[in-house]
């Protein structure tokens, strides 16, 4: 199947860009890295009559620190943060996730900002934001707004993008040396969407676990945290007991939802099989430090 006819502008600033959307209202959609847009277009489930191609907007592909932030422009692509040395000393999440993001070819053109945009559910870069308390920045008509990721992803491929809103970058905390990060996925094939994944933000004070964010992919409608399994291994050490207790919570707390593949009950033990993998390796670390 072929695209509905569109018309075409690529442009070279934010500006240029807003205006145009303030012009043409839903009748327009932004191409950024194009690997979810063009599919939809062919499969006609979208039929703008213009986009607005933005990849020629150079001010939105910068990777740098600001402060206690490190911020990731809504160009930057897939393979160049899976490559960054900035990102790997200061998100090394970020770094872990990239490589399980489909197949070279669409990391060498997909976006930090389109796959945020998109709001999948199965994606890996917003289960990462919402694990790392990520801020998503948008600009309108009144300028910018900054929306902490938790909030921005609403539900099934729905944000809080606003129709005449862009997103133009989403920043992240540094990592300090009391912080563990983590990632894994588990899917038939490599490159095949994720049945399911975790992402594991966490902090320490020696063996302790102070804080902890556990952000699963491909198990809802959105990105699912799950606050009293974290609530219930902070303040302690990850020892075989407290793993153990974390797997009970987890099937009390998450009820994912089936798909066309999947029922929600093999989803839920191979959440389980992702926190008791990851949790290990964050034990395994501490101890290693400590040694």
């Amino acid at each position: 199947m072929k695209s509905a006819q569109f018309d075409y502008v690529k442009v070279d600033s934010v500006a240029t860009a807003l205006a145009l959307l303030g012009e043409h209202g839903d009748d327009a959609r932004i191409l950024a890295g194009g690997q979810t847009l063009l599919a939809t277009l062919n499969m006609r489930l979208s039929e703008p009559t213009l986009l607005i191609d933005i990849s020629g907007i150079d001010a939105l592909r910068r990777i740098e620190v600001r402060g206690d932030r490190l911020h990731i422009g809504a160009l930057v692509t897939h393979s160049s943060i899976e490559s960054s040395d900035l990102v790997a000393e200061h998100a090394p999440m970020l770094s872990a996730a990239a490589p399980h993001i489909a197949h070279r070819a669409i990391r060498n053109a997909g976006t930090w900002g389109g796959s945020i945009a998109y709001g999948d559910p199965a994606a890996e870069w917003p289960c990462c934001l919402v694990a790392l308390d990520g801020v998503v920045v948008l600009q309108g008509p009144q300028g910018q707004r900054r929306v902490g990721a938790k909030d921005f992803f609403r539900d099934l491929y729905t944000t809080d993008l606003q129709p005449d809103e862009i997103i133009v970058s989403a920043d992240v905390p540094v990592t300090s040396t009391a912080d563990w990060f983590g990632f894994d996925e588990l899917a038939r094939r490599h490159g095949d969407y994720a049945i399911a994944g975790l992402a594991i933000a966490a902090r320490f004070e020696g063996s302790t676990l102070t804080r902890i964010r556990l952000s699963f992919l491909g198990l809802g409608a959105t990105p699912l945290r799950a606050p009293a399994t974290e609530a219930l291994l902070e303040g302690g050490q990850l020892d075989d007991a407290a793993l153990a207790s974390a797997v009970v919570s987890l099937k009390q707390e998450l009820n994912p939802m089936a798909d066309l593949h999947n029922e929600g009950g093999t989803k839920l033990h191979l959440a389980t099989v992702l926190v008791t993998r990851l949790l290990t390796a964050a034990h395994h670390s501490r101890m290693a430090l400590r040694a």
